[in-house]
């Protein structure tokens, strides 16, 4: 199995197969509208708006697991992002990162990452890094911001 034998509900909640995204780098995430990283929109849009156009997505699940910090539908989620922090990349439907009910997409993150990494998540914002060939390359926690990881964003870029 990999990312792209995944398959996420969208927004509107329909099947969405991650092999849409296949040769695309991509910056999974786990999002919430109300916790104190929630700023990092602005960041993550911004990235989003200048690596697009070379093969670069953002693909945004939110999560209510960490303090239900996540509340809502998603489309007073979708219109808050919009409206606040002008996103445009794509976001999912709300997930679970952890536990019992737990996406498959963040199963495979976890375990495909850097082996001596914590197999949980700990809050919102936290991101992982996908190569164009669908391998997990990095996981920042939430305190990363987008901003930060630029430069592995541009080296993931140069290599078609």
């Amino acid at each position: 199995m990999n990312l792209y034998d995944i398959n996420v509900l969208d927004n509107n909640n329909q099947l969405q197969s991650l092999s849409t995204y296949q040769n695309q780098v991509l910056l999974i995430v786990n999002t919430a509208t109300e916790c104190e990283f929630t700023e990092q929109y602005d960041e993550l849009e911004d990235l989003f708006e200048q690596y697009h156009d070379q093969g670069f997505w953002i693909l945004d699940f939110p999560c209510n697991q960490f303090g239900e910090q996540a509340p809502g539908t998603m489309e007073e989620i979708i219109s808050f992002c919009a409206d606040t922090y002008g996103v445009s990349f794509p976001q999912f439907a709300k997930i679970d990162v952890n536990g019992p009910n737990e996406a498959p997409i963040y199963t495979y993150l976890k375990e495909n990452q850097d082996p001596a990494l914590s197999k949980r998540i700990d809050w919102n914002f936290t991101k992982f890094l996908i190569d164009r060939k669908g391998n997990v390359v990095a996981r920042f926690e939430p305190l990363v911001k987008p901003k930060e990881i630029a430069l592995e964003i541009e080296k993931l870029l140069a290599h078609i």
